[in-house]
C-alpha cells in the first residue's frame, strides 16, 4: 500500500503535494526569465507546463523522487517549488532540485526549506548521499549550498548545450550525518 505524501513544515512554509490548480503558478514560474536563466527546462505555455506537472507525479509513483510546491504558511500563497529526484535506492542517493518565484528571492526561503527536504531523505526515504549540479554562474545557489553545508565535488566543464551554448556545472555533495 502506497504511504500518504508528506507534509513538511518550517515556521514560515507549508510544503505540499502538487494539486491540479498549481499549474498556473508552476508556469508563472518556470516561464520566468530570472529562473530559467539558470534553470534547465523552461516552458513557453500552460499547455506544456502540465509536462512538469505530470513529471512532478511520475516521481512519486515510480519512487524516483518527490518534489513539493512551497507555499505561505501565512496565506497559502505558493511560493515555488523543491524536491529529490533520481532516487536511486541501491546507491542510496538523490539530486535536490528547488526554484522559487522572484518576489521570494533574498528572503531566506532557500535555507529555511532545504533542510526539510534534506531531513526528510537522510531519516524517512533512508538516503546517504545528495547531489546538486548547478550551473556555474548561478552564484546565489551555489552560496546557498555552502550555508546548508554542500561540499563542492568540482566542475563538469561544457557539460551541456542550453540556449545554443555550452555550459559548465557545479557538482555539490551532502552526506547524511554520521
Amino acid at each position: 500500500m502506497k504511504s500518504t505524501f508528506p507534509i513538511l513544515e518550517s515556521e514560515r512554509v507549508t510544503l505540499r503535494q502538487f494539486v491540479d490548480s498549481d499549474l498556473e503558478n508552476v508556469f508563472k514560474g518556470l516561464s520566468h526569465p530570472d529562473i530559467i536563466k539558470y534553470y534547465g527546462i523552461s516552458f513557453n505555455s500552460m499547455e506544456a507546463t502540465k509536462e512538469q506537472m505530470a513529471w512532478y507525479a511520475d516521481l512519486e509513483k515510480n519512487e524516483t523522487g518527490i518534489w513539493w510546491a512551497i507555499c505561505s504558511k501565512e496565506d497559502g500563497r505558493f511560493l515555488g517549488a523543491g524536491g529529490l529526484n533520481a532516487i536511486t535506492k541501491e546507491n542510496r542517493k538523490a539530486e535536490i532540485g528547488f526554484w522559487l518565484m522572484p518576489e521570494n528571492w533574498g528572503k531566506g526561503l532557500m535555507t529555511e526549506v532545504m533542510p526539510l527536504i534534506i531531513n526528510h531523505a537522510f531519516t524517512s526515504i533512508g538516503l546517504h548521499t545528495i547531489e546538486g549540479f548547478v550551473e556555474t554562474k548561478n552564484v546565489n545557489c551555489k552560496k546557498a549550498l555552502a550555508k546548508l553545508k554542500f561540499n563542492w565535488e568540482g566542475t563538469m566543464q561544457d557539460c551541456e548545450i542550453k540556449n545554443g551554448e555550452f555550459i559548465s556545472l557545479d557538482i555539490y555533495s551532502k552526506l547524511v550525518d554520521k
